[in-house]
């Protein structure tokens, strides 16, 4: 379903000093009557599998079926034995697939995400024709080999080398990768490595191939259900015509493909977050103390309220930034671009949104399992029951694809960068704010129904300009160096998460007004008000943690005074709101949002 509206489509970052409306963004109360059929496929499958995910040898097995149903191949085009969903359907179908969990959600993203990819986004026309159908079909599994031991988040810093050998025709790769998803049963590897020791450059790799040996199974706190080995090449000839993109341009293919992995990893972590509220509404209610259901009580009320909302909140920016990818990519292929190139675009324009959907995602998830554990008490500590496994397998989430700090930073000088380069213009809006600061506060009221939200969230952004623009005036005279203060960047990156989370919500809550929906209004007003008075308080702290980081004296308070002026958010009586919301979930004994 497509609004009739014209479209106000952002670009990357641009959230920060543009404002959207609810016609410019997607909701998952909008899919049509396709995409409804394409979730209840989903759906089953993931009734089908969920006993089979946490064990190792099952991993073939449901990778197959999924392959068969067409799940594994829906974002890739059907010259290369794909299916081609749009952006929002595939979005649909890795949100409910991350239902399933232990450690099969590793599995998928590994193989359809970095594992497939590259070879979409880089791999010549015969690379494609060769690899792609059996990947999306289910019958071959891809892994992907950057990690090594002494380089993580440094992937540069890679030892592994390729030489071309003597007659020209194949790379001779050796080395040693490690923490290699799907590696015990991959057919493909997706392998990076230092031509000639110093031009780091990508190459598919047949997992067959002589030289290739792995090590055993890494005994893992969480994701038991996933293959995790070293793999080991040793004299491994890869023919020349296996090099993804361009020599020394590696580095390209990894930071571009794990864009588009970041933001899955956070449509991933939706349906799970929604699962394991689920269980947990269903326990409290269920689990009787006092003569009473523990549901009754307001300390697990709060819980579940929270996990709800911060699900529901999570959900709304996925679904946005789905569409922004969509609206993006729709638009190059328009013009003339290939379908993996106006992909490979759009990801990368809207790398900042996809690495705060990260460190969202991740976060949320980790909440959630983490309540869901203290809901179910002593019996969430036993692996009898479905808490403790949910628990070890989203830790995982804030360490891969990019550490949770690595992301954080990165959206900020991502951010910076696209200023720099005059893609979006940050500086004008900054000093519009400075102005501000100097002038006499408004004081006429705001208008509508959710005015004071709809003003909470424009001083929300001013605050970020505030601070990130204070910060890059000491930079550039010279009394600061940004890329040492990962402190302050990471502050910056908070407030940047809580604004489009913030809006993001408001949005979705907005046109859901004027839809039909079984859960009262009310509920989603509740939810909303919840988190715009509990970011006002996390985006003060991190504004005055920054800023007390690099001002001082008259600056400083001047600063504080504008944190104060745009903080003004009316505080809310959250125990009444949370209880709103509680009360809708644990009459329905699920999570019903």
């Amino acid at each position: 379903m497509e609004d009739t509206l014209v479209k106000n489509v952002l670009k990357g970052g641009e959230f920060i000093i543009k404002d959207s409306t609810p016609e410019d963004i997607f909701i998952p109360e909008q899919w049509d009557e396709e995409q409804l059929m394409i979730k209840q496929t989903v759906v089953d499958y993931v009734g089908q599998v969920e006993g089979k995910s946490g064990k190792i040898e099952h991993q073939v097995e449901l990778l197959s079926l999924a392959g068969e149903l067409g799940f594994l191949g829906c974002h890739i085009p059907d010259e290369y034995g794909g299916m081609l969903l749009d952006t929002n359907t595939v979005t649909l179908i890795c949100d409910h697939l991350g239902a399933i969990g232990g450690g099969w959600t590793t599995s998928f993203a590994a193989h359809t995400g970095i594992g497939m990819l590259p070879i979409l986004y880089y791999g010549s026309e015969a690379i494609k024709q060769k690899y792609l159908p059996e990947l999306a079909a289910g019958t071959k599994y891809a892994a992907y080999c950057l990690t090594e031991p002494s380089s993580g988040s440094d992937a540069l810093a890679a030892k592994t080398r390729a030489d071309l050998s003597e007659d020209g025709t194949n790379y001779i790769i050796n080395g040693q990768k490690m923490w290699i998803s799907n590696a015990g049963f991959a057919n493909v590897f997706i392998v990076f490595a230092q031509v000639d020791g110093d031009k780091f450059t990508g190459f598919v790799v047949d997992a067959d191939s002589q030289g290739i040996s792995l090590g055993a199974e890494e005994d893992k706190m969480g994701i038991k259900g996933s293959s995790t080995r070293q793999v080991f090449f040793e004299n491994v000839a890869v023919p020349v015509e296996n090099m993804l993109g361009e020599l020394g341009k590696g580095h390209l293919i990894a930071f571009n493909v794990l864009n588009v992995g970041r933001f899955k990893l956070g449509a991933l972590a939706v349906g799970g977050s929604k699962k394991s509220t689920d269980i947990a509404i269903k326990y409290a209610n269920e689990r009787k103390q006092f003569k009473q259901s523990i549901s009754n009580f307001g300390a697990i009320q709060f819980k579940l309220a929270e996990m709800a909302i911060r699900s529901f909140t999570l959900e709304s920016s996925i679904y946005r930034v789905s569409d922004m990818l969509k609206d993006a990519k729709d638009d190059l292929v328009s013009k003339g671009h290939s379908y993996s190139d106006a992909l490979l675009q759009a990801a990368e324009e809207y790398a900042v949104e996809c690495a705060l959907m990260k460190v969202y995602g991740s976060e949320v998830a980790d909440y959630v399992v983490d309540e869901t554990v203290q809901v179910h008490g002593g019996y969430g500590f036993s692996e009898e029951y479905p808490a403790a496994r949910a628990y070890r397998d989203a830790r995982i989430n804030r360490i891969y694809e990019g550490t949770n700090e690595i992301n954080r930073i990165l959206s900020v000088s991502m951010l910076l960068k696209k200023a720099m380069k005059g893609q979006i213009d940050i500086v004008g809006p900054a000093w519009n704010v400075q102005k501000e600061l100097a002038s006499m506060p408004s004081m006429n009221q705001p208008e509508g129904e959710y005015g004071l939200e709809e003003n909470a969230i424009k001083d929300f952004k001013k605050m970020v300009l505030m601070v990130a623009g204070a910060a890059a005036k000491q930079q550039m005279d010279g009394q600061l160096n940004l890329k040492e203060e990962q402190e302050i960047l990471m502050n910056v990156s908070d407030m940047m998460n809580d604004c489009f989370n913030a809006e993001s919500l408001i949005l979705r809550v907005k046109k859901l007004k004027g839809m039909d929906k079984e859960v009262s209004q009310e509920v989603y007003d509740a939810m909303l008000k919840v988190f715009i008075h509990d970011a006002t308080s996390r985006m003060q702290k991190s504004a005055t943690d920054a800023l007390a980081s690099f001002a001082e004296g008259d600056l400083l308070a001047v600063m504080l005074r504008g944190v104060k002026r745009f903080c003004k958010y009316p505080p809310q009586n959250v125990r009444s709101l949370r209880r709103v919301v509680a009360k809708t979930l644990i009459d329905a004994n699920a999570y019903c949002l």
